[in-house]
């Protein structure tokens, strides 16, 4: 199934029938790790719309004439495809990775809530399923590093200028939080994780324990644990997640642990 072209031209018809869209969060990529209630919403919608990477993680559970397929980059127009769909009166599955509202699909579809008169509102349900989170993850994998407060910075500046990235990790590195960095580099931004290495050794010291988890929970999943002076040379890519310690964080063997205590 592809979506029509009344995607592309914004509009948007409903019937007299309710509907329900459900923004599924799929989790770190494991189909082991998907909730049951991620579960039970794909098996109960008519419809499964997503990006073609998390549409491939259950294209064992999910029957295929019910996917629409949309590329990366397209998230206003399969917000505007689910909600055409939900207002024809038809269950709805959006899915995503990790959860929806962690850089992901729940802003495209909550900005359009906000843009509908409160009649139209009215004939969709809409319902948030969180799924496990990159982060969490890959704490799991490596202890107790988010045992304190932690912040999680995305790196990418496709949404966020640089200029703003950067004082939001000053501020959380200045603060002594363990912060959490997604999305390290991409073919377009090679640099940027060396960028936030400048920022972070202002406050923290060379030695401070870092997990690099790249691919996680997949057959080609690579963790480390690192300093943050030696963070830049493991392998990293917009697939990975890097933990880095406060001051209180130590690292033991394969455990990277920052204790619960103030």
């Amino acid at each position: 199934m592809s979506p029509d072209n009344d995607v592309q031209d914004g509009a948007i018809e409903h019937d007299e029938q309710k509907g329900k869209l459900t923004l599924v969060g799929l989790g770190p990529g494991d189909v082991k790790q998907i909730t049951p209630a991620a579960l039970e919403a794909l098996s109960e919608s008519d419809v499964v719309i997503g990006y073609k990477l998390y549409l491939r993680q259950i294209k064992d559970l999910v029957d295929q004439t019910r996917v629409q397929e949309f590329p990366m980059g397209k998230e206003q127009e399969r917000a505007l495809e689910a909600f055409r769909l939900a207002l024809e009166g038809m269950k709805v599955a959006v899915v995503t990775g990790g959860y929806a509202g962690v850089y992901d699909m729940a802003a495209p579809v909550f900005e359009l809530v906000a843009e509908m008169e409160a009649d139209e509102r009215s004939l969709v349900d809409i319902e948030v399923i969180p799924g496990i989170t990159a982060v969490n993850m890959a704490a799991s994998t490596v202890g107790s590093p988010l045992a304190q407060d932690f912040a999680v910075i995305s790196l990418s500046d496709r949404f966020v200028p640089w200029e703003q990235i950067e004082k939001r990790l000053d501020a959380v590195a200045g603060a002594d939080m363990v912060v959490a960095l997604y999305e390290p580099s991409s073919r377009h931004r090679p640099g940027q994780l060396g960028k936030a290495q400048e920022v972070l050794l202002k406050h923290r010291s060379s030695n401070t324990p870092v997990t690099v988890a790249r691919e996680i929970t997949q057959p080609s999943e690579k963790i480390g644990i690192t300093s943050l002076e030696k963070m830049t040379e493991l392998e990293h890519d917009k697939r990975t997640v890097i933990i880095v310690g406060n001051s209180k964080t130590k690292s033991v063997g394969d455990w990277m642990i920052t204790p619960r205590a103030y």
